[in-house]
């Protein structure tokens, strides 16, 4: 690929971000992708962070906290599937990722290290609709809960965010060449963190 080829490339993908940025809607779906997540969504948010960040770099801190709060209002969502609707919406969740093994480990060994899987799995791609579903089945004390997944959610959101808006040009260069693998590194750290969940 030619110098200007490449140039046109950037130029186009630099296009593209910005215009998602722009867009009156941006922060509204951001929130709404961050909160459907939490209980439903297969796609961690940080896709659409990591994009608005770089199409608008001077808002990460705004991008984060709007990312940060859609994902609480959906733990809370999740959370209580967990505690008054699991019979019915939160077994078909389960059931449907075929988690139901797994969350069962988790009530198990929320009693002794419900705070610990609350941090760890909140700062890591592992999916969080594991963590709200079954922090309502087990009862986890819900003030705890939120204070919990705003310091973990919020923390791994405003350290992309700001990594992104700090490194955001080469980043976007980046994959602006690499536009293929770029996609498939997302989609592995999205299948990697159902993989931890099934073998860990």
């Amino acid at each position: 690929m030619t110098q200007l080829a490449q140039d046109g490339v950037k130029k186009t993908w630099k296009q593209r971000l910005d215009g998602w940025a722009k867009h009156k809607h941006a922060g509204l779906f951001l929130l709404l992708i961050a909160f459907f997540e939490s209980w439903i969504f297969p796609i961690p948010p940080d896709i659409l962070l990591l994009a608005l960040v770089l199409g608008k770099p001077q808002s990460w801190a705004r991008w984060a906290a709007i990312c940060t709060l859609g994902s609480v209002i959906g733990g809370v969502f999740g959370y209580i599937i967990g505690a008054w609707l699991y019979e019915t919406l939160g077994l078909w969740l389960v059931q449907s990722y075929g988690f139901e093994a797994e969350l069962e480990h988790f009530r198990q060994v929320y009693a002794d290290w419900g705070v610990w899987i609350i941090l760890i799995k909140g700062l890591t791609p592992i999916p969080y609709k594991l963590v709200t579903i079954a922090s309502g089945l087990a009862g986890f004390d819900f003030v705890s809960f939120i204070i919990l997944s705003l310091l973990t959610r919020g923390l791994r959101f405003f350290i992309v965010s700001y990594l992104t808006h700090r490194f955001g040009p080469q980043i976007s260069a980046t994959m602006a060449r690499y536009r293929v693998l770029s996609v498939l590194i997302l989609i592995g750290c999205v299948l990697g963190g159902f993989a931890v969940v099934f073998y860990l």
